[in-house]
Order: structure tokens, then sequence, then C-alpha cells
């Protein structure tokens, strides 16, 4: 079982930056990939970025350009920083967790509660 826990979300103004915080607990042995993706309202749960415990990392267009995401495996802990950040931007920010298909936790997928960032133009 894996728990993680968004932070860092918040108000900003267009054009400001914001850094997202997503720690890992719990069996974290396997994970294969981190991420994070976003539901604006009325909208769908979309990909914003991935990254995998090697570093290979994968962007929506959206926010190529923008956003970084990086992690520290020994802490377990992801982040996202979003730069040059736009009223579209706004959304509840969720982490994921995808578990290699071996061990306990083969093949699952966690999910934080999510952390709103709101960008105000």
């Amino acid at each position: 079982q894996v728990q993680l826990v968004e932070s860092g979300g918040g108000l900003v103004q267009a054009g400001g930056s914001l850094r997202l915080s997503c720690a890992a607990s719990g069996i974290t042995s396997n994970i294969k990939y981190m991420g994070w993706y976003r539901q604006a309202p009325g909208n769908q749960r979309e990909l914003v970025a991935t990254i995998t415990t090697s570093g290979i990392t994968n962007y929506a267009s959206s926010v190529q350009g923008r956003f970084t995401i990086s992690r520290d495996n020994d802490k377990n802990t992801m982040y996202l920083q979003m730069n040059s950040l736009k009223p579209e931007d706004t959304a509840v920010y969720y982490c994921k967790v995808k578990m290699k298909w071996v061990g306990p936790t083969a093949g699952m997928d966690y999910w934080g509660k999510g952390t709103l960032v709101t960008v105000s133009s």
C-alpha cells in the first residue's frame, strides 16, 4: 500500500510561479513512475507530466517549456515547478504513482487527494 500527500498549491497571479510537492510513503520499493495530473472545473482529469525512477520525463504539450517535473528517490518525493502560469492552469493537481508489475503491489495505481492551484488574471 502507498500513501501520497500533495502540498504547495495556492493562489498566484498570471505569469507567476508555484512549486508542488508529493511525498510517497508505504511500500515504495517498486514504483515504476510518478506523475502529476490535473482536473479543472467541468473538465476530465488529464496528465500533466510523469517521471520514472531513472529520471525519464514526459510532459503534456500544454505545459512543455513552462513546467518541470523532478524527484528525490531517497525521499520518495516528487516535485512540479510551474513557471509562467496561466489562468487555464487553474485546477486541482493530483499526484499519481504507478507500480511495477512485480511484488505485492504489482500494477497498482495510487492517487493523492489533490492540491488546488488557482491562477488569477
